[in-house]
């Protein structure tokens, strides 16, 4: 049995036979005025195109204790039996690895570092908590793709998201290039909704984040997208910061470079927004993958 969901539903996905691009309800940046954190420059940015990337935000030393701690995550994942690690489709590589604020203290500190909160809370104008945070590999030669998606679709329709008050922020903790399969975004894309077609099957987060199926947005929209916004690709060295909103379309190629692309993504959430029931009308994602206590 799925859940009842009572909250409106302002952005219907998986419910159609036919795709829709549908226009954003809310504000891409919740605040007004000077801040602090960000320059008006950079905000203004952040509002038209959907993302701003803070080259070398963190020192050589933070970031090394960050790359010590990653290494060992990869060590410690290609041994692990635990539902956070996930694997390549396919193959028993290690691809991601969720909760490691939660898990790891290194990374619980950086998630609660006042310097990226005291943006984040300024773009999305309110307290915020973290609704997900994992690290991305993409080891040389064989790190697999991340097809293009908003990730508020699928927030919104597995997790029971209401509204698009959140951002993620990526940070780099290997050297981006144009070659190791960096970030690819769509700018502009976050102001349209791509309604995607196909029922969320049950427990659809076991194969999605190997591979994602459901939730990917057809060849016409993506077409359109990239029509009006084209394809940016933030690149730059370990350190630095991207921080992109919650529906603007983005993805990744394959790797096949010898040199290695791994980030670190905290999704941020304010507490005005906290999730409801899924709008799949399907149980609730676990919480290593989308957190519903607002305390951190």
């Amino acid at each position: 049995m799925g859940t009842t969901q009572t909250t409106k539903d302002l952005y219907p996905s998986r419910v159609k036979s036919r795709p829709e691009i549908l226009e954003r309800q809310d504000p891409v940046l919740y605040s007004e005025g000077t801040s602090g954190s960000l320059a008006k420059e950079q905000a203004d940015f952040y509002r038209d195109n959907g993302y701003l990337f803070l080259e070398n935000f963190f020192s050589p030393e933070e970031t090394e204790q960050l790359r010590r701690e990653l290494r060992s995550i990869w060590e410690e994942g290609a041994h692990a039996d635990r539902p956070e690690v996930i694997r390549e489709p396919n193959s028993d590589v290690v691809r991601s690895v969720f909760a490691v604020h939660r898990d790891y203290a290194a990374f619980h500190a950086l998630a609660t570092s006042e310097k990226l909160r005291g943006i984040v809370r300024y773009i999305l104008g309110s307290d915020v908590y973290i609704h997900q945070s994992r690290i991305n590999f993409k080891p040389g030669f064989i790190g697999k793709e991340f097809y293009w998606h908003s990730d508020f679709e699928t927030w919104h329709v597995e997790d029971g998201m209401p509204r698009m008050r959140a951002l993620s922020c990526s940070i780099a903790l290997e050297d981006n290039f144009h070659y190791n399969g960096p970030l690819m975004v769509i700018p502009g894309s976050q102001n349209h909704y791509v309604a995607c077609v196909g029922e969320t099957p049950d427990e659809n987060y076991k194969n999605s984040l190997r591979k994602q199926e459901y939730g990917t947005p057809d060849d016409e929209s993506m077409k359109w997208l990239v029509e009006q916004g084209g394809i940016d690709t933030p690149t730059g060295q370990k350190g630095s910061v991207l921080l992109f909103d919650c529906n603007i379309m983005h993805g990744s190629a394959s790797n096949i470079s010898p040199f290695p692309r791994s980030n670190v993504f905290f999704v941020f959430n304010s507490v005005e927004n906290q999730l409801a029931e899924p709008f799949s009308g399907k149980k609730p994602r676990p919480e290593y993958i989308a957190h519903r206590d607002t305390i951190i």
